[in-house]
């Protein structure tokens, strides 16, 4: 793997938007975040971003660090704790991050049905209707399947794959973005679109793993390749432009 290789997308969400991305995975309260919990999966994603070249802004780690502190401040032995008479006044350490989730997705939502009412403003007086008996096929755009949903969906594949017998941590052939991508596109010749985990189904090492999703998200930035969802969390596919 070309060790000067940088991922820079187009679209690249924040830590807000990863913390809101884990909330909303945990399915857990935005008003009583389990810091401990949600904290452990941001430092998981930080590492698989990290291990994966992408420009992780500095604003990232500053995130991690808070997080941190508030976990700390939330583990303190009891003996440490605010008294009683102190809990009136004392804040509750999450109180300040929480206060900027909640902002921040008020300022998302009315961004995202803004869009919405922009496209739904758009088709109102569509140029051609669509062929009678098929259903219109509803693009996702990747500012929609998150880079995090990738990440998420690229953490899962290399698990199910170092669990192979067949799979190596080390393995002397070298991979490069450039040969993936020629290898995602030969794969996609004949056909227009593929499962993420199709993609990984025959690679031997930790390396080729990571380089086959780098390829990947090249290939979305090329706009040659772009990818779906169904439904939220739900199974990513990888569709071939025309």
């Amino acid at each position: 793997m070309e060790a000067d290789y940088k991922v820079k997308l187009e679209v690249f969400e924040g830590p807000l938007d990863l913390l809101l991305y884990l909330i909303k995975k945990e399915e857990v309260d935005i008003y009583d975040i389990p810091i401990e919990r949600i904290t452990n999966q941001y430092m998981e994603y930080l590492t698989l971003m990290q291990m994966l070249n992408l420009e992780v802004a500095g604003e990232f780690l500053v995130m991690a660090a808070t997080l941190m502190y508030i976990k700390s401040r939330m583990l303190l032995p009891v003996d440490q704790q605010v008294t009683d008479a102190e809990a009136e006044e004392a804040e509750d350490p999450r109180w300040e991050l929480i206060r900027q989730l909640v902002e921040y997705k008020k300022f998302k939502d009315a961004a995202a049905q803004l869009s919405k009412r922009e496209d739904e403003q758009a088709n109102i007086f569509p140029r051609q209707a669509p062929d009678a008996g098929i259903e219109a096929n509803k693009d996702v755009p990747l500012a929609e399947v998150s880079i995090f949903d990738l990440i998420n969906a690229f953490n899962d594949v290399l698990k199910k794959a170092t669990a192979r017998e067949d799979f190596h941590e080390i393995l002397e052939e070298r991979f490069t973005v450039s040969d993936k991508i020629e290898e995602i596109l030969y794969t996609l010749r004949d056909r227009t679109e593929m499962i993420f985990s199709e993609l990984f189904a025959n690679a031997g090492s930790r390396a080729e793993v990571v380089v086959t999703f780098l390829a990947l998200l090249e290939l979305i930035r090329m706009k040659r390749l772009k990818v779906q969802q169904t439904e939220a969390f739900g199974e990513i596919r990888v569709i071939k432009v025309a």
